[in-house]
């Protein structure tokens, strides 16, 4: 949240910008701020339904008031803490992740002047980064909670394997570089874990561009080049190409053989 509202207030020149995350059902709690020049609004509870931020969670919609204190069309609980801050016109967008509301980012004016279509879409474009953060923050949750399962069979390693896989292809979206390097790190952590029913010998170490091993973790999943090819955004002529390079560096003549060669090197979990 706190880098995204910095790159709002960078991109378009806003001198506030401010948001959070809901931390219950219909309710959020105001987090983070950039610019400010009071603590008015830090740690406001805005629930579903309620001034500006509250029509945005309860409509999953932008919202927007030129002037916040005039506006007919919003509920007025939070006018002291805008006011007080000196906030006129105002711009509220919900961070949506799976259909369901998970915080709103705000951009705000101190006078009373229409935003233009440049700043709405850069409000979008922070949302959305907002989205893909949290994206990724789930599904490190959701695999760090099948790894501490027990390995009963080959069922726990298979989701470890996809979660791994997923995880890899959600890395080269990642705009901000210390999220992306985080990531790439728990995949690495993952990449070295062995299924102790089968565990091998690690070979020699082989070096693979991380595109290749985008690829391999794809192609270990069961996808085919069509569908790793849209799970990392990229032509399936080029996920082929990707495919043949890792082969070779492997040493592998079909695609079973390059997922086991990669296992072995500590490539792939």
């Amino acid at each position: 949240m706190r880098a995204a509202l910095a790159r709002l207030r960078a991109a378009t020149g806003l001198p506030v910008a401010f948001g959070g995350l809901l931390h219950e059902a219909g309710r959020l709690r105001i987090a983070e701020l950039t610019g400010a020049a009071t603590g008015a609004l830090r740690g406001l509870g805005i629930s579903s339904g309620n001034g500006l931020g509250g029509k945005s969670i309860a409509l999953a919609r932008p919202c927007a008031v030129t002037d916040y204190r005039e506006a007919r069309h919003i509920s007025h609980e939070y006018d002291a803490a805008v006011a007080a801050e000196g906030l006129r016109s105002v711009v509220a967008v919900p961070v949506v992740v799976r259909r369901e509301v998970r915080g709103v980012l705000y951009g705000a004016l101190r006078s009373a002047l229409p935003f233009g279509e440049r700043v709405l879409d850069a409000a979008v474009s922070a949302a959305r980064d907002i989205e893909q953060a949290l994206v990724v923050r789930d599904e490190v949750r959701r695999l760090l909670s099948v790894t501490r399962e027990p390995v009963a069979g080959a069922g726990a390693w298979e989701e470890v394997r996809a979660a791994h896989g997923e995880l890899r292809a959600l890395a080269p979206r990642i705009a901000d570089p210390g999220l992306r390097e985080e990531l790439l790190a728990v995949c690495g952590r993952l990449a070295g874990a062995v299924e102790p029913a089968r565990a091998e010998p690690r070979s020699f170490p082989v070096a693979l561009a991380p595109r290749e091993v985008d690829v391999l973790a794809c192609v270990a999943a069961g996808s085919t080049n069509a569908a790793a090819a849209e799970a990392l955004g990229l032509r399936p002529e080029t996920v082929k190409g990707y495919l043949r390079a890792a082969m070779r560096k492997l040493g592998a003549h079909t695609r079973l053989e390059a997922v086991v060669a990669a296992r072995r090197a500590g490539l792939l979990p």
